[in-house]
């Protein structure tokens, strides 16, 4: 067996092409700020109440050998701060702007987690889908998480905020087999914000994207899991 050496000028060209990479990343994201890429025909959600014409959409989705409410329930459930991709994530972040760590304690469970910090369950169709939301100010180095109402929310526009609605849904496809969809939206509440999030978010996406992403493969894993389980 040839064992071969990868030295000093293998590891600077890994970090040019990942840097160069990320740059390419952020400049795309800043010329697509507000391009909302359109719907699946014949889908719909319960984000449509909250933010109907959003600046930013990320949607992503995974099949799953499993009813669609064992699924939305596995995924209430899902402890993401235990992926190490979500925490170096975080930590990036944390660094890059000077933020400190969340020492408080929180619910490991997700949507009691993000409860705990401020967001609401704006709407949920038992079973099928649970949409949560806040409004916050996300370029600070320690942003607050603001609770808004269900019934209020839509309407909010108090001038320099982000309003962020983030879905989780499960439809059926067949016996014992189900679609898994996540889907976040984004609107601000006056033109100032709008130019502050469009910069902010253009560094950012690449992160929030690999997060929503990090959910699906242990969400199907553990929620046909446990179908087998119950079977």
């Amino acid at each position: 067996m040839i064992t071969r050496y990868r030295g000093p000028g293998a590891l600077a060209l890994g970090a040019a092409t990942a840097t160069f990479g990320y740059i390419g990343l952020v400049a795309w994201h800043r010329l697509r700020y507000g391009r909302v890429p359109a719907a699946e025909p014949g889908t719909s959600s319960l984000l449509d109440r909250f933010i109907p014409s959003p600046e930013v959409v990320e949607r992503h989705h995974i099949d799953v050998e499993a009813p669609a409410d064992l699924v939305l329930a596995t995924a209430k459930d899902m402890r993401l701060m235990d992926s190490p991709l979500v925490r170096t994530i975080i930590k990036a972040r944390e660094l890059a702007l000077g933020g400190n760590a969340d020492r408080r304690m929180h619910p490991g469970p997700l949507v009691a987690q993000m409860q705990s910090i401020g967001w609401v369950v704006l709407a949920e169709r038992a079973g099928r889908e649970v949409v949560l939301g806040a409004a916050t100010v996300p370029w600070l180095a320690n942003p607050v998480f603001r609770s808004i109402s269900g019934g209020s929310f839509e309407a909010f526009r108090e001038p320099g905020y982000v309003k962020i609605a983030w879905s989780l849904r499960a439809e059926p496809a067949g016996d014992d087999r189900s679609v898994f969809h996540t889907e976040t939206r984004v609107a601000t509440t006056d033109a100032g914000a709008r130019e502050r999030f469009r910069r902010y978010w253009s560094y950012v996406a690449p992160g929030v994207e690999l997060i929503r992403l990090a959910m699906l493969r242990p969400l199907k894993h553990a929620a046909e899991r446990r179908a087998r389980t119950a079977a």
